[in-house]
């Protein structure tokens, strides 16, 4: 569903067992609003791309979104360029591997309501959180990193972040830490830990 198309709203019923939700709304760029009213499915392994691509979509309530399941987030809010607030409180993350491109190109988005994800299991994160132009709040003081390999691009053009604390990162098990920080504004400070010893960057 493309710009052109006037369709206010969308039913959906999902009874059949199903175990991903990959592009289930990929590139519909008419959508502004998304409210589940209910969500039975405990069986979700794959919500990657769900909202990809929705670039009118600025209102999505995900209180009823039941995670648990989930080992693939990548790509899940890229694009939503008119997403100013998202409150991820209801998110369970614990079995998530892949949280790449997570909240790509998120430019309007200014906060993340409630934002506690685990991720013990998280091997990437590359370009999770690249993009998020308005982005002037992040708290991931409680991020695990202890599995990650991919850091690349993580942060990549968040310019409205003043201050960024990821002293808890280990950086351990990293391959690829290529231009994480590329983009922030000058006079924003960044501390990373790795191998025990803080750094300043």
């Amino acid at each position: 569903m493309d710009k052109n198309e006037n369709v206010e709203i969308i039913n959906i019923i999902i009874e059949h067992q199903i175990k991903t939700f990959k592009k289930l709304f990929y590139k519909c760029r008419s959508i502004d609003s998304i409210f589940f009213k209910k969500f039975y499915r405990n069986d979700i392994t794959n919500m990657s791309y769900t909202f990809s691509g929705c670039s009118s979509l600025y209102n999505i309530d995900l209180s009823k979104f039941n995670t648990n399941n989930v080992t693939d987030m990548s790509y899940m809010f890229d694009g939503c360029s008119s997403l100013g607030e998202l409150n991820l409180s209801n998110f369970n993350t614990n079995n998530v591997i892949d949280m790449s491109y997570m909240f790509y190109g998120c430019s309007s988005l200014n906060e993340l309501y409630r934002f506690n994800f685990d991720t013990n299991k998280v091997t990437n994160m590359s370009f999770m959180f690249a993009n998020c132009l308005s982005l002037n709040r992040l708290n991931i003081s409680n991020f695990n990193t202890n599995n990650v390999t991919n850091m690349s691009y993580i942060f990549y053009e968040c310019k409205s972040l003043k201050e960024l604390n990821v002293s808890n990162f280990n950086t351990n098990n990293v391959i690829n830490m290529k231009n994480m920080f590329l983009g922030r504004s000058n006079g924003s400070k960044d501390t990373i830990k790795n191998q025990n010893k803080n750094l300043e960057i």
